[in-house]
């Protein structure tokens, strides 16, 4: 191009120069022609590019489809497993109870078994036992053939024993007879003893009232004489069948030692039934009974432990001083009832005062 623009047209006798537009112009021209180059050839790698990428999305959707399918199959595979699986185990099922039945069975078979060879062990022994049964038998038969033989031979004796037992059992029919008629005898004479039995029962009843209404005579009499020896005190009364002492009449407090007091008082009880044992007559068993009395107040001291002792003590302290007074002993009794008596029940001193007593009784032994 520098020789172009150097150059000079051949013939010319003047100097020609190049414009440099032309130069300018290639340049721009080489310049497009190589950015159509470039261009062209990003159209063709583009080209190839965009192909290639197409042909990937293609292999891509194709790959695509082809693992939907293999999904789908896979699916399929799994729901066909867990049918095959729901079915496996139905039959698991139905085996384990046909293996339980079978089991049972073979359960049922061995005790059959079992019960066979029982059988067969007691039809072996049967059959022993059957034998010998056989034997014993035809043993026993024997014996009894040859007892037969000799009841036979003893039959004529036996008849003449049995007429003898007869005529022993008629002359014992004769021995009944008259042991019956000699037992409604005694029966009828029992009879009769029964009936003076209570004849006598009666008569003695009728006595024993008698006695005992003798004996309230002279309890009365007794009764009757005391209070006029006694005299009309408040502290000394009869209730009852019983006469009844205080014991402040006749001892101190916590003792069971008569008084001079109480002296007096039984002295004249004393005086009194003297005069009435001379009365009473001698088939009237009679006794004069003592009975002492306290009341719940407790008494514990070294003579009495207890209310029990101190009323036994003051019954006896009576009963000697009677005997000290000629009367008798044998027909004096003392007894000790303590607080378990009371005749008044309240819980006051005039209570007290009432429960604590002796009391005489006139009574039959």
């Amino acid at each position: 191009m520098a020789l172009l623009r150097s150059g000079r047209r051949p013939g010319g006798g003047n100097e020609n120069t190049w414009p440099g537009f032309v130069d300018a112009l290639s340049t721009l021209l080489l310049v497009i022609i190589f950015l159509l180059s470039i261009f062209m050839l990003a159209q063709f790698f583009l080209g190839q590019a965009l192909s290639g990428r197409d042909e990937a999305l293609d292999r891509l959707r194709t790959q695509v489809l082809e693992l939907s399918d293999l999904l789908s199959l896979q699916r399929q595979a799994n729901d066909d497993l867990r049918a095959n699986v729901t079915q496996l185990s139905a039959s698991l099922q139905v085996a384990d109870s046909s293996r339980e039945q079978l089991q049972r069975r073979v359960l049922e078979l061995e005790a059959d078994i079992a019960d066979a060879e029982g059988i067969s062990g007691r039809v072996t022994r049967s059959n022993s036992e059957q034998e010998e049964t056989i034997s014993e038998l035809q043993n026993r038969y024997n014996v009894a053939m040859d007892t037969l033989n000799k009841e036979r031979a003893l039959s004529k004796t036996a008849k003449d024993e049995v007429a003898v037992l007869n005529d022993q059992l008629a002359s014992l029919r004769q021995q009944l007879a008259a042991l019956n008629a000699a037992l409604e005898a005694s029966e009828a004479n029992d009879k009769e003893q029964q009936a003076v039995i209570t004849n006598l029962s009666e008569r003695l009843n009728t006595a024993l009232a008698s006695k005992v209404n003798e004996l309230n005579q002279f309890r009365s009499e007794f009764f009757g004489r005391l209070r006029q020896a006694l005299g009309d005190r408040s502290d000394i009364r009869i209730q009852g069948d019983r006469f009844i002492f205080q014991s402040e009449v006749l001892f101190g407090s916590g003792s069971a030692t008569l008084g001079a007091g109480g002296q007096d008082e039984m002295a004249k009880l004393a005086t009194t039934l003297s005069s009435i044992m001379a009365t009473i007559p001698d088939d009237v068993d009679w006794i004069l009974r003592v009975d002492g009395h306290t009341d719940i107040l407790p008494i514990r001291t070294a003579q009495f432990p207890s209310n029990w002792d101190l009323s036994t003590a003051r019954a006896l302290s009576v009963v000697k001083y009677l005997i000290s007074q000629n009367i008798p002993a044998e027909r004096l009794a003392a007894t000790g009832f303590g607080q378990f008596h009371p005749l008044d029940q309240a819980d006051n001193q005039d209570a007290y005062r009432r429960n604590r007593r002796i009391e005489m009784r006139l009574d039959q032994k």
